[in-house]
């Protein structure tokens, strides 16, 4: 890799020296460690910096740690102190070579590797000194660079990671907290945790990753991470210790830095986190708030509102009651003071509306359960970014948030149009009150039982019923036009509006439910009526789907009883049987006195006598002869030679020579076929000596006026030419008897087979 680096670059200068004008940074590896603590680092008379120390790795010419400058190049930072896992002047740009320099005997920090949660590091720099902070908090900014961002890496190089830590513990503690993390997180950083994407290897909070580097960058490093703050709070006037260490991890290869800005490390005053709406936590129109910088070991304080001086504001507090950015100057003698920065917004309170809801009142007393959360909509109006309102009995508690009305979806009224009090608050807290009055109306509507028939299958007093069709229409015209139903299934749901029934509803009780209609505009109650449902069944017998097949060019009668109100099929017939000719689906809906519907179904296929194409056999096989039947048809076929049994298959086996009658049976009722066929074979002895019985030798049933029988004697000379309808052969050539003894023949087919064979002559 470093030879492909070296050549790129040199590639690069080649075609690019006439245009190229990049500057790289200055490195001096020869300052002693108080130097780059006291002056560069920190350089600060705030700072009571002490036991300063340093290991690392001496080079031939030069440290692993050191100062380095900008140089009048793009580096962020414009100076500051460099501590590496290799040489620090290696680090000057161009990025031309790999830098891999540490020995194998560098050892690594076990507080390093307890910090990042990895172990087995190596070429570790080590820079440490105790600090008496002024101010309660301190923070720094670094960069953290390393040959281990590759752009195009190995898989394997996924699993390294090189890291860095700021450890900060009180003196006599011997626990740190690593405070160089992702800023927000407790995450460490270090290469897996912060990294691009564009590469073989997953990106991790890319938002501060800088970039992978080319060659003309002002460090020698293959990337790194942008200007990263560590910071933490302390408590002024106690002894802290700090330690800033890198390493490699795995082993000496790929190094890696870190770049302390200079002058970053800081003493501030904090006054806690910004109060803006971006962040939720803004202030509210009424609130104040305390700024409190008080520092034991200060002589002074200013504040400051927009970089204005407030004039007289020298306490350590300022009582905030307005926006703006407020700071804070501490003083600790004539040459040390420390800053505090917060930034105040506020927030508008909410306005929201009075509202008037309406229960209905079933006894007329002026007392109902109400939903409190029928006001949300109205008391909210118009108002955003807020949440529902809670409800108070008295506007005290509501302006102070006591006495919370818990049950919201059944309050109890206590008087006729009482009013009780909605807090409305935004996501930030701050909120409005307004008033809610319960009111209550009375109903006297009637409604008269519902017949609805059972729609499904089962017919068992449960169904769908579709409350918007079948019972709505005749609830609201008992209304003003305007209004809609909800419905519930018991009277106390009804009254807090809680498990409203929705449509299509499936009724729990079999055959009668009664159930509770609710008339509203949305908010106010016109009415509670039970409404009464009776659920009519209709099973009619005979009913069940059937499957029917219809021969060819014939017709059959579908249909059911003429006992019912009416009758529909699909073809738009009205009568109660009719006569079809062509197969399909049939459906015949018949409706009863209750105006329940039942609907039977007739699938009807074609069906008919099969065709046969082609019937194969292959006999002279002696009791192995087979019959393969080749057909067409619509039905369902079974098939039988002589009819002595059917079969499901149109192959026969084992079937010995002779006539045969084949018979094609259709299962669905459809004409029968037959055909008769020969299974041939031929004689294996014949007795030509007159007494009348197998006197001449022939092929019984062939059938064939074109066929040709020859027949040899033992040496192969022909003895006779016999056709497919003839006596027969009778033993002799020449008039003269062939004596006793095997003869032989062929037989040339019409269907171009020939089938030879031998058989006997006895005498």
């Amino acid at each position: 890799m470093k030879f492909a680096k070296n050549i790129l670059f040199i590639f690069f200068s080649i075609a690019f020296s006439q245009s190229i004008t990049a500057q790289y940074i200055q490195v001096d590896d020869n300052r002693t460690v108080e130097d780059l603590v006291e002056t560069v680092l920190i350089n600060s008379s705030c700072a009571n910096v002490s036991n300063i120390s340093v290991s690392g790795w001496a080079f031939t010419s030069g440290n692993s740690y050191g100062y380095f400058n900008a140089n009048g190049s793009t580096f962020p930072f414009q100076d500051g102190v460099i501590i590496s896992t290799g040489r620090a002047a290696s680090a000057v740009g161009p990025n031309t070579n790999l830098l891999s320099e540490g020995p194998t005997s560098w050892g690594g920090d076990q507080d390093l590797e307890q910090a990042i949660n990895e172990n087995n590091t190596i070429n570790a720099t080590v820079i440490e000194f105790d600090f008496l902070p002024f101010a309660n908090k301190v923070s720094f900014e670094y960069i953290f660079s390393s040959e281990q961002y590759l752009s195009n890496p190995s898989p394997n190089q996924c699993n390294f990671s090189d890291g860095f830590a700021f450890l900060l513990k009180e003196a006599s503690s011997s626990d740190y907290t690593n405070l160089a993390v992702v800023p927000g997180t407790n995450i460490p950083v270090k290469i897996p945790t912060v990294r691009g994407s564009g590469t073989i290897c997953p990106p991790a909070n890319e938002e501060y990753f800088d970039a992978f580097n080319g060659f003309e960058h002002p460090t020698n490093y293959n990337g790194q991470t942008k200007i990263l703050k560590a910071e933490s709070s302390v408590v002024p006037g106690v002894l802290y210790h700090i330690k800033l260490v890198i390493a490699d991890q795995g082993n000496n290869l790929y190094d890696s830095a870190i770049f302390l800005g200079g002058g970053s490390f800081s003493v501030e005053t904090d006054l806690g986190i910004d109060r803006l709406i971006s962040t939720g936590n803004p202030l509210c129109p009424d609130d104040t708030l305390l700024l409190d910088a008080t520092n034991s070991t200060a002589i002074g304080y200013k504040w400051f509102r927009n970089t204005i001086e407030l004039v007289g504001e020298t306490n350590p507090t300022l009582l905030v009651d307005e926006f703006g950015i407020y700071e804070v100057e501490v003083i600790f003698n004539p040459t040390c003071s420390s800053f505090g920065e917060i930034e105040i917004e506020y927030s508008t309170n909410p306005i929201p509306n009075n509202a008037i809801i309406t229960q209905c009142d079933s006894d007329g007393d002026g007392l109902a359960l109400f939903n409190l959360n029928d006001a949300n909509a109205a008391v909210i109006g118009a108002n955003t970014n807020v949440g529902s309102p809670f409800y108070y009995l008295t506007q005290s508690d509501a302006e102070n948030n006591v006495s919370l009305i818990t049950n919201f979806s059944s309050f109890q009224n206590t008087s006729i149009n009482q009013v009780i009090y909605a807090r409305l608050q935004n996501n930030f807290g701050c909120f409005g009150v307004s008033e809610v009055t319960l009111s209550t109306s009375t109903s006297t509507v009637t409604i008269p039982p519902f017949a609805v028939c059972d729609g499904d299958a089962l017919q068992d007093g449960i169904t769908s019923i579709d409350l918007n069709t079948e019972i709505s229409p005749t609830v609201l015209s008992n209304f003003t036009p305007g209004l809609f139903v909800n419905y519930y299934q018991t009277e106390a749901d009804v009254q807090i509006q809680v498990n409203q029934i929705a449509s299509p509803y499936t009724n729990l009780t079999a055959f009668q439910e009664i159930i509770f209609a609710r008339i509203t505009d949305g908010v106010s109650c016109f009415g509670i009526i039970p409404i009464t449902i009776n659920i009519k069944t209709f099973e009619p017998t005979n009913f069940e789907n059937e499957a029917l097949f219809l021969c060819e060019n014939e017709s059959i009668t579908i249909g059911v009883d003429a006992i019912f109100e009416s009758y529909v099929l699909n073809n738009g017939e009205t009568t109660p049987e009719i006569t079809i000719s062509q197969p399909g689906t049939y459906n015949v809906t018949v409706t009863n006195i209750d105006g329940c519907l039942a609907q039977k179904t007739f699938v009807v296929t074609a069906s008919g006598p099969a065709t046969i194409t082609s019937i194969l056999i292959n006999d002279f096989q002696g009791s192995n002869n087979t019959i393969q039947i080749n057909y067409t048809g619509l039905g369902n076929y079974v098939f039988s030679l002589d009819e002595s049994y059917f079969q499901e298959s149109p192959i026969f086996t084992n079937i010995g020579a002779g006539e045969y009658t084949i018979t094609i049976n259709d299962l669905n009722g459809c004409d029968a076929i037959f055909e008769t066929i020969f299974v041939l074979d031929y004689p294996k002895f014949f007795t030509p000596n007159g007494d009348g019985i197998n006197d001449f030798w022939k092929i019984e049933n062939l059938n064939q006026p074109y066929a040709k029988i020859y027949i040899f004697n033992r040496y192969g000379k022909l003895l006779k030419q016999i056709g497919s309808n003839g006596t027969g052969w009778d033993g002799t050539f020449s008039g003269s008897p062939q004596p006793t003894s095997d003869y032989w023949f062929s037989l040339f087919l019409e269907d171009g087979r020939i089938i030879k064979g031998h058989f006997a002559l006895k005498r």
